[in-house]
């Protein structure tokens, strides 16, 4: 996004409502209040201008995030799932619960369908926390260790849980249930399209939705596709 002096706040989040997200990490009102430059705005809300401006310079960035991971090692795998699919999910919560709870509060009296998002998003944050938690205090330690004995540098031991098919079988129904919540939001959002004459904090929901939804569907793929599978082998081939 090129950067200008000549631009109100609102006139970048109409240009491209991804900025919006980056107002909001800074505090900076773009919806009602955003008729202000970015120079006023920085200075109101105690904000760098320049660490500002980099970030509406770079929020069209392109980020190559196809790898080819089925070639991937399982540990390293495991560690991009935790520093990018989770990472995301944690910063990516507040943000939207913020933009659905003013929406659902400002607009639902007139969009009934926002109301019912804002508690399925809700439900669905609360049920990706525990999910990612128990992802990474219980599943992924134990793939390590898989890996590890794999490895030689270390003797396998069954689990408590018996095999790794009953936390896996566990992740997967919560990602089918995750999956279908973000599934029905998009119905209701009719595909996160706001409608006519919508407010810039409207659009922002619905943008952040639909990159929310999109970064779901890889993050389950690669767990549910590429992860599951081969933890499940390794273990067949250590229990045999």
């Amino acid at each position: 996004m090129l950067v200008s002096n000549d631009k109100t706040v609102a006139d970048y989040v109409t240009e491209n409502i991804k900025a919006a997200h980056v107002f909001k990490k800074h505090g900076i009102d773009f919806c009602c209040g955003g008729a202000i430059s970015i120079e006023k705005a920085c200075k109101k809300n105690n904000v760098d201008q320049t660490i500002l401006e980099k970030e509406l310079s770079e929020i069209d960035k392109v980020v190559d995030t196809m790898k080819d991971f089925d070639n991937w090692g399982l540990d390293f795998l495991m560690v991009y799932i935790e520093n990018i699919h989770h990472t995301y999910v944690r910063e990516s919560l507040p943000l939207i619960s913020q933009y659905a709870n003013k929406v659902a509060k400002v607009h639902g009296h007139h969009y009934e369908e926002v109301v019912k998002v804002n508690k399925l998003f809700h439900e669905v944050a609360n049920e990706l926390i525990s999910h990612m938690q128990k992802e990474e205090q219980v599943l992924f330690p134990f793939i390590k260790e898989l890996i590890d004995a794999k490895k030689g540098n270390k003797v396998y031991e069954k689990p408590p849980f018996g095999t790794v098919n009953n936390p896996i079988r566990m992740m997967e129904n919560e990602h089918e249930n995750a999956g279908n919540t973000l599934k029905e939001i998009s119905r209701l959002t009719n595909n996160y399209t706001p409608p006519v004459g919508a407010c810039n904090t409207f659009k922002a929901l619905y943008s952040k939705l639909e990159e929310f939804e999109q970064d779901l569907h890889q993050h389950i793929h690669l767990e549910n596709n590429i992860l599951h599978p081969k933890a499940i082998v390794i273990e067949k081939q250590l229990s045999s």
